[in-house]
C-alpha cells in the first residue's frame, strides 16, 4: 500500500481540491501502519511538522529551512526504529515532502505545506482509528 503513484502524491500536495485522494490513501495506509507503527513513533515526526507549521507564518525562511531538514530527521527515525512501520511511513512522506519542496514562491510553499500537513494528519487519524497504539 505504501506505494502511492507519483501523480497522486503531486495532486495531494498541489491541488487542494483533491481531498478525495488524501482519504483514498490515508485510510488504508493508517490501517496498514496500525500494527507496526506506534503512536509515539508517528507523533515524533508529526510533532516536528506541527512545530514547523507554527513557525511558518512567523518566520517563513526559518520554517522552510526546518522543512528541508525534516528529510534527515525522517531518515534517522527509520534507521533507529525497529520493524518496518517507520520505513513504510517514510516511503510515503518523503515523496510528499519532495513535492512540497518544489514550490518556488512563498504563497505556493505555504499552500503545499498546508496540504502536506493535512495528509499527514489524515494518516495519523486513520492510524488511531484502526487501532494504532
Amino acid at each position: 500500500m505504501a506505494n502511492i503513484p507519483a501523480q497522486d502524491i503531486q495532486q495531494i500536495i498541489a491541488n487542494p481540491e483533491r481531498a478525495d485522494l488524501i482519504v483514498k490513501y490515508a485510510d488504508p495506509l493508517g490501517n496498514e501502519l496500525a500494527r507496526p507503527l506506534t503512536t509515539a513513533q508517528i507523533r515524533a515526526l508529526f510533532g516536528e511538522v506541527r512545530q514547523i507549521q507554527g513557525q511558518m507564518s512567523i518566520e517563513h525562511k526559518k520554517a522552510w529551512r526546518r522543512l528541508h531538514l525534516l528529510k534527515p530527521k525522517i531518515a534517522y527515525r527509520v534507521r533507529r526504529a525497529s520493524g518496518q512501520g517507520v520505513k513504510m511511513l517514510a516511503d510515503v512522506l518523503n515523496p510528499a515532502l519532495d513535492e512540497v519542496l518544489k514550490a518556488k514562491d512563498e504563497p505556493t510553499q505555504k499552500a503545499y505545506f498546508k496540504n502536506f500537513v493535512e495528509f499527514f494528519e489524515a494518516i495519523l487519524a486513520y492510524h488511531k482509528f484502526h487501532g494504532g497504539n
